[in-house]
């Protein structure tokens, strides 16, 4: 048996953020990776989890706050010279041709002109786009500029391949194009790379392409599980073993943490404020319900087939799955949603009715938006500026985090008529709120 070199090395990795006064914010804690030829490695997780942080650290351009990260054995001090990396967003010059956007890396190199016209062409062949060197980016698809990106990456015959959600711009025909074409080239070993290291928050995809799969949960992010794929390539994404595959990985990224005894739960915790929420549209939520409660599901369903039916992804669907749990109108668990009678009464009731039950849920489920409307219901005048709970709330998340936590609140007060928010002047009021209500 042929012992396998071992490309990254990350042991007890930790990325912080000082904030003032307030306390640290913790981005990945405790986090170990070991990364070997030959393999392909998925980070699975949900947004803000640090999939994406990581990355850049297995790359070279972050350094953590705290742990050992080795490049092929020796302590890694910048940017390895042995790594490339894909971005989701394709990050490609406008106004450079497809040759000239792939030789980019070539030129920093220093290599001749020559060579580099030689490298880009086979690389620009290799992904499927000979015949469009001289195009520009703007007539070109998003899977073919994604290509471009792809070639732009190989071209530099890299050793480690990183891909951060390289397909979920994509159209899911394209994305699904693109997977089986670098899978495709993989296996029959024509890239230059020994490995591969992708962030994907798309189940299947994991399953899909990776050997291994890591498994992050948040706040901070860490590793929660270590899943090895047995599968042979090419999958068949229909076969049983397959998809019960997927369906393990969802109940287990849906399978709630133990609530902390009273005694060491944290004053943040407690107060309500450490939770970040995710601002999906209350049109969304009733929809949800709507299709729930209706055939053929009649009030459950298996998360993998409800994103298939829905055409929907893990980041879209989970936080709406999330806010219903959250306000007590379903139960996430073990890969499935279940609607309790909460949201049976919500389908079958007319419009004030709803917004009733909404506001309830909120006021009794939100801390941060009882808050808010305690504030206003103790003020002589009824106002209050957000700018005190975005500070309060980046006490114990990240300034983004806050900013979306905010906007979701807005949002479902808004929807429940529970406070007015003045876009302009950045306050929440009762202006057209009955008072005591």
């Amino acid at each position: 048996m042929i012992a396998m070199t071992n490309l990254v090395e990350i042991r007890n990795c930790r990325q912080a953020y000082h904030k003032d006064s307030n306390a640290d914010l913790v981005v990945l804690d405790n986090v170990d990776l070991t990364l070997a030829e030959g393999e392909i490695v998925g980070l699975l997780g949900r947004s803000g989890s640090g999939k994406s942080t990581l990355l850049r650290i297995v790359a070279g351009l972050l350094t953590p706050t705290s742990g050992d990260v080795r490049w092929r054995g020796a302590p890694m001090t910048g940017p390895a010279p042995g790594v490339a990396m894909v971005f989701q967003s394709f990050a490609l010059f406008p106004w450079l041709t497809v040759e000239e956007n792939v030789e980019l890396g070539l030129e920093a190199l220093g290599i001749g002109r020559a060579e580099r016209a030689d490298r880009a062409e086979a690389a620009i062949d290799l992904i499927g786009l000979g015949g469009f060197e001289s195009a520009f980016p703007k007539e070109l698809s998003g899977g073919m500029r994604q290509r471009v990106g792809l070639a732009r990456a190989l071209v530099v015959q890299p050793e480690l391949l990183l891909m951060d959600e390289p397909f979920s711009a994509l159209d899911v025909l394209t994305a699904e194009t693109l997977r089986t074409d670098l899978i495709d080239l993989w296996m029959e070993k024509k890239l230059p790379i020994k490995s591969i290291l992708m962030v994907t928050h798309n189940i299947e995809e994991a399953v899909l392409m990776c050997d291994r799969i890591l498994v992050f949960a948040s706040n901070p992010g860490r590793v929660a599980s270590e899943i090895k794929v047995p599968f042979a390539h090419p999958r068949n994404r229909h076969d049983a073993a397959f998809r019960q595959m997927v369906d393990d990985i969802y109940a287990l990224m849906t399978r709630r943490a133990p609530t902390p005894p009273p005694a060491i739960a944290s004053p943040a915790a407690a107060a309500g404020f450490a939770t970040r929420l995710h601002p999906v549209n209350t049109n969304l939520l009733a929809g949800l319900m709507e299709t729930l409660v209706a055939a053929p599901y009649g009030g459950r369903a298996d998360l993998p087939a409800l994103a298939d039916d829905l055409q929907m992804e893990l980041d879209e669907l989970f936080p709406l799955g999330e806010v219903l749990h959250l306000l007590q109108f379903a139960v996430l668990e073990e890969g499935d949603i279940r609607l309790l009678d909460a949201a049976r009464a919500f389908v079958d009731a007319d419009t004030d009715t709803r917004k009733t039950m909404f506001a309830a849920a909120l006021r009794t489920q939100v801390p941060l938006i009882a808050a808010i409307r305690r504030t206003l219901d103790e003020r002589w005048n009824h106002r209050a500026p957000a700018l005190r709970f975005r500070d309060e709330l980046e006490d114990h998340m990240s300034p983004d985090y806050a900013e979306e936590t905010l906007d979701a609140v807005i949002g479902w007060g808004r929807y429940a008529e529970l406070f007015s928010y003045d876009d302009e002047s950045g306050q929440f009021s009762l202006d057209d709120i009955e008072v005591g209500q």
